[in-house]
């Protein structure tokens, strides 16, 4: 019984690594989750892609410049 339960805790395990350490989550939104520096957003007004490190954000709106704001 208790070689059964180690042999289940190791392939549990196994998969757990195999699938990089990260578990899916219900529940959550794509609001909820954080966007990494390198993500690609669009601009607003002249819809050129930059990264969210690049980017300048106005009231929750991405731009690519200053001259985009205005």
């Amino acid at each position: 019984m208790i070689l059964k339960l180690l042999i289940f805790a190791i392939l549990g395990l196994l998969i757990y690594r195999f699938l990089g350490g990260k578990l899916a989550t219900f529940g959550k939104t794509a609001e909820d989750k954080k966007l990494d520096d390198d993500t690609l957003v669009e601009c607003k007004k002249c819809g050129t892609y930059v990264t969210i490190k690049e980017s300048i954000i106005v009231n929750g709106e991405y731009y690519c410049s200053k001259e985009c704001i205005s």
